[in-house]
């Protein structure tokens, strides 16, 4: 009787620790879920869109998969981001999985494998970038992690002033810097 009852304790204590463990671990992982529109409901859908401007010396080009107007909104939403952005004296190109473009703010929200690269070799990964036309400011209040010759900066947030040259990572904020070329 008494080996029955210690392996009854033995399969419930094992039985809590699974659920304990699956428990803990949904709980702590990073949730970024999709916000893809109804197809149906959209004005318009196009599919391999190529958008280029330039004013002010800037030119940039957005490509995607496919966008979907909503005109009532002012929004177009888009999967599969690409945007590269050419200044005089510096380039970047933003790629996600999927963002809204806000037609008359020409603000920007990229979402989902964020990757931001530059021409200096700069290189910033994030799960949702925002783009604020108005300001040129460019943030995000996700983890961020800034690699760039060999220093590694990861963070909670990021604001990116670019009128100021200025950026700011929030949060608890680690940064490694290996000896590399000067």
């Amino acid at each position: 009787m008494r080996r029955l009852a210690s392996r009854i304790l033995i399969v419930v204590g094992v039985f809590v620790l699974v659920v304990a463990g699956m428990l803990i671990s949904r709980s702590r992982a990073v949730r970024v879920e999709s916000v893809e529109p109804n197809p149906s409901k959209a004005d318009l859908s196009i599919k391999e869109v190529q958008l280029e401007e330039e004013s002010g010396g800037v030119r940039w080009q957005l490509k995607a998969d496919l966008a979907l107007v909503f005109e009532g909104e002012g929004r177009t939403w888009l999967r599969k981001v690409d945007l590269k952005v050419d200044e005089r004296d510096r380039s970047w190109t933003v790629v996600g999985e999927e963002g809204d473009l806000y037609r008359a703010s020409k603000n920007l929200e990229v979402r989902r494998n964020v990757v931001l690269t530059s021409n200096d070799g700069l290189r910033l990964e994030t799960t949702v970038l925002r783009w604020h036309g108005t300001d040129r400011r460019l943030w995000t209040d996700a983890p961020v992690r800034i690699t760039r010759s060999g220093a590694v900066i990861e963070g909670s947030a990021l604001d990116v002033k670019m009128a100021e040259e200025a950026a700011t990572v929030g949060g608890r904020v680690r940064a490694r810097f290996e000896g590399g070329r000067r």
